[in-house]
């Protein structure tokens, strides 16, 4: 897990306040622990309970917690993973802090994630399902027409690329398109804490979070919260400006580049949904430049651009 290296304040910190919102939100009845005397001054666990239920000293969690701790072993993260009852997506974000180098140098500027030709053609060739490929830091890199059209309001918004955090946080038109826009918010912002212990250092990402904390109080609350989750799948229920209210169920996978994350939408057959995806795939073949859809998510890219 370690090479013996100290990783630096700021992941250290991000290890302690992780370990302290798992601990605070487990009350001991659900740990399964039996509580005697009087008022507990402590919310939830305290250090230790987990330690005794992670069978490791209350030393070391103690320096676990304080991020101190070197060398962590599978067998430790499957003793905290137990005894805080974390789910897979943050025994991996735990995992990834505790991987965290030393280093306090900015990482160097890297190269916009492109999207390689043959994923384009991939996404080109669904005609009858909404796909969208996205960075960590939710970036909307490729779509095809269709996820295009579903994510028309986010497109016909200035900046690119599109990101889904920024539009969710900062563009008032979300919590209309959004028909569930709390738990959209609360996906964006655990998914940017879960890259941000994959990549504590990515100034792209630090300046998202940045921008989002200063200027939306609802980022910040959930940012304090320290949840994380994983792409996975699920539904989505929308209110589209064009085709009106559908859900329509996502399956999510992990490409061969580095961060991309390919995410596909498609409507239960028979269902109004299904009827409102169709219209949804008409009207975005009519609109000018439906031949050449990737090139608006490209900032860089010249030719038409799909309104």
């Amino acid at each position: 897990m370690s090479d013996g290296k100290q990783v630096s304040p700021g992941v250290r910190e991000e290890i302690r306040a992780f370990l302290a919102t798992r601990r605070a939100r487990l009350t001991p009845e659900q740990a399964g622990l039996t509580v005697f005397g009087g008022d507990r001054r402590v919310k939830g666990l305290r250090r230790e309970e987990v330690a005794a239920l992670a069978g490791i000293s209350v030393e070391y969690y103690v320096r676990l917690e304080r991020g101190d701790a070197t060398g962590v072993s599978e067998s430790v993260l499957d003793g905290i993973h137990h005894a805080l009852q974390l789910t897979d997506a943050e025994r991996a974000h735990l995992s990834d802090l505790l991987d965290a180098r030393r280093s306090r140098r900015p990482a160097p500027p890297t190269a916009r994630p492109r999207l390689r030709p043959p994923v384009q053609r991939i996404l080109d060739s669904m005609t009858t399902t909404a796909a969208l490929v996205f960075t960590g830091c939710l970036d909307i890199i490729g779509a095809n027409a269709l996820g295009r059209a579903l994510y028309q309001p986010m497109y016909a918004a200035p900046g690119r690329p599109v990101n889904t955090a920024r539009f969710a946080f900062l563009d008032p038109a979300a919590r209309t398109f959004w028909r569930d826009w709390d738990r959209i918010a609360d996906d964006s912002a655990e998914l940017l804490r879960a890259e941000a212990g994959r990549t504590p250092h990515d100034p792209k990402l630090t300046t998202l979070i940045g921008e989002l904390s200063t200027r939306s109080e609802d980022f910040r609350v959930r940012w304090a919260r320290h949840d994380v989750r994983s792409y996975a799948t699920g539904v989505k229920r929308v209110h589209h400006p064009v085709v009106g209210d559908f859900e329509l169920a996502y399956e999510s996978t992990r490409l061969a580049d580095p961060g991309q994350i390919l995410i596909m939408y498609t409507p239960e057959p028979d269902t109004p949904s299904e009827d409102a995806l169709r219209m949804l795939a008409s009207w975005a073949a009519s609109k000018p430049g439906a031949d050449h859809p990737h090139l608006a998510g490209d900032p860089h890219a010249t030719g038409p651009e799909p309104g």
